[in-house]
């Protein structure tokens, strides 16, 4: 068996598994049962609080061959490849070291492509606050007129950075802080699967 760190091992794969964000499980679990996502979100809160986790587990809802369901399977192709980073239609991008305008004109172009099996294409951006206010006029044209089946979800730690263009254009979240004792319950239930004396 492969060795594999306790932070991915361990990461939330489905919104049921998420801790102390129930106001967000339910308002996009609401929305997809609804059949009305937005286009834009924007994730804030400190780090480790689950918005990258959050953002992926979004792209397996919104992509699993099985949904769009609040609960994916997991299993299937598109799931496998969310999950493993290999899924086409799904970018992750790191607006630390991507925070250039021709960076942002680069994503734009290819926004414009058809997916290649996925059901949406979804651009996750994370650490967005590092997008220089070039990049970010740059992206704006395309939040404004989003092309359809495209779905962007930005997460930052400084919700103070982010223009207010892109702000009123997005569904914004806030993630709350776990509480010691929501820490604490999940630890020992990490420690009692891992069969570890505590």
């Amino acid at each position: 068996m492969d060795f594999q760190v306790s932070a991915r091992k361990w990461r939330p794969q489905k919104f049921s598994e998420l801790i102390g964000q129930e106001h967000i499980v339910r308002t996009l679990s609401n929305a997809i049962e609804m059949d009305r996502v937005s286009h834009a979100f924007l994730f804030s809160g400190t780090r480790g609080v689950g918005k990258t986790t959050t953002a992926r587990i979004l792209a397996r809802v919104l992509n699993c061959e099985k949904g769009p369901t609040i609960d994916p399977c997991g299993t299937c192709s598109l799931c496998r490849e969310i999950t493993e980073g290999n899924c086409i239609d799904v970018q992750e991008i790191d607006g630390a070291s991507n925070n250039k305008v021709e960076e942002a004109r680069v994503l734009i172009n290819k926004v414009q492509y058809a997916t290649s099996s996925a059901r949406y294409k979804i651009y996750i951006i994370d650490e967005v606050h590092m997008l220089s206010k070039p990049a970010f006029n740059a992206l704006l044209k395309t939040l404004e007129e989003p092309p359809p089946r495209v779905i962007f979800i930005f997460a930052t730690t400084e919700l103070n950075k982010i223009p207010d263009t892109i702000l009123s254009r997005c569904q914004c979240f806030e993630f709350k802080p776990l509480s010691n004792a929501q820490i604490t319950k999940q630890l020992e239930l990490i420690c009692g699967q891992e069969e570890i004396q505590i």
